[in-house]
């Protein structure tokens, strides 16, 4: 009897007892200032839940602190499904995150230490190898407040699903786990699969990804800020393959302008010298403009080994002269990376003229329409 009343007293002091702990560790950490408002606890499934958790970054000088991270719900539990296959690791689902990058913190080598430093702290609170991760309804900000007008760039309900991150299941498999993602960004939609070894030595993955009818107006302070122009009207779309193994890789990206229009009716309250940039910029999209598909477009391709990347950009100008003037670029991804490509892209370089008469790529473009198409259902 007395060691159930102290089972049930430890039960109650135990959500005081991590919490406590999880908002020291936050308040600890170099750099950053994080606090976490409840602490839910679920023994029977072997979980524990922080409810209305924010992490701020703290400028060394000021010691002003900037919004970096917040979620409503961070579940951390053991993942059930694996345990039955022996491994015993855990699992992680955030319930309407945002995570926001600022001009100044947005390097690369800023983002990679954010991204250490965000893994030491799950370590921290998941004690397990994290297997499978879900995020719902997530929010990612770029802001710059230090620009002309302010940029603030907001890629909304974002669903991400990661799975078999420790290779717990078809460990033998050449990718084992699999990352898929769904976004929104100004009414154009984002979707994201990836195939990867996350225990390999070097980066192992292939990974497509597609954007689809962004609205150009909607990030008008993203052009007026960095481009001294603005935008009427226009649809944005970005395809892309990737693959990388052994330390190298290969890929594509080609980004489609539909319906632009830069110069209107609107922009006569501007400047002499606005109108004048802009009706450059207007000019050049019309030039290099497909009539038929009303397009601007091109494909950037890029290979190499991750200490010497390498893009190709004779390729990009000759693909945009190539959807303007000879056959449109078509809207889609082209099915035509993967691993095998790492081995075979020599064999595969094409000339100069071959790029812009090639007659078999209309119908390559085609095939790999289909097959994207298949690949989705």
């Amino acid at each position: 009897m007395i060691i159930l009343g102290l089972l049930i007293i430890i039960r109650i002091l135990l959500p005081f007892v991590v919490l406590h702990y999880a908002n020291k560790t936050l308040a600890a950490m170099p750099g950053y200032y994080g606090h976490v408002e409840d602490i839910d606890i679920a023994l029977i499934r072997g979980a524990y839940v922080l409810n209305n958790l924010y992490i701020n970054k703290i400028d060394t000088a000021s010691q002003l602190q900037t919004p970096f991270f917040r979620s409503e719900v961070v579940d951390l539990s053991i993942e059930w499904k694996a345990l039955l296959h022996g491994s015993l690791v855990g699992e992680l689902e955030f319930e309407r995150p945002t995570l926001r990058f600022t001009k100044d913190k947005a390097e690369l080598d800023q983002v990679k230490k954010d991204t250490t430093d965000f893994r030491i702290l799950l370590d921290k609170f998941m004690p397990l190898r994290i297997n499978r991760f879900e995020i719902n309804h997530g929010i990612l900000t770029y802001r710059d407040q230090s620009s002309k007008p302010e940029v603030n760039l907001e890629m909304t309900e974002t669903y991400v699903l990661a799975q078999n991150l420790r290779s717990v299941y078809k460990a033998n498999d050449l990718l084992p786990a699999d990352v898929k993602a769904k976004a929104y960004l100004y009414e154009g939609h984002l979707d994201l699969n990836i195939k990867l070894h996350p225990l390999a030595d070097h980066p192992q993955f292939d990974l497509d990804a597609d954007l689809q009818n962004t609205n150009l107006v909607k990030a008008n302070d993203f052009f007026q800020a960095y481009g001294n122009f603005d935008v009427n009207k226009g649809k944005f779309g970005l395809y892309s393959e990737m693959a990388a193994k052994d330390g190298k890789f290969v890929g594509y990206v080609k980004p489609i302008i539909k319906d632009l229009d830069v110069v209107g009716p609107e922009d006569r309250h501007d400047s002499f010298l606005q109108k004048l940039w802009e009706s450059i910029v207007g000019a050049a999209g019309i030039i290099f403009r497909n009539q038929k598909k009303d397009q601007v477009a091109t494909k950037i391709s890029f290979e190499g080994s991750f200490k010497n990347p390498k893009t190709n950009m004779l390729d990009a100008i000759v693909e945009v002269i190539v959807n303007a003037f000879i056959r449109a670029l078509l809207p889609t991804i082209d099915n035509e990376i993967n691993l095998g490509s790492l081995n075979s892209q020599s064999a595969d370089k094409k000339s100069f003229f071959q790029k812009l008469f090639n007659k078999d790529n209309k119908e390559q473009g085609k095939t790999g329409k289909i097959k994207s198409e298949m690949k989705k259902n």
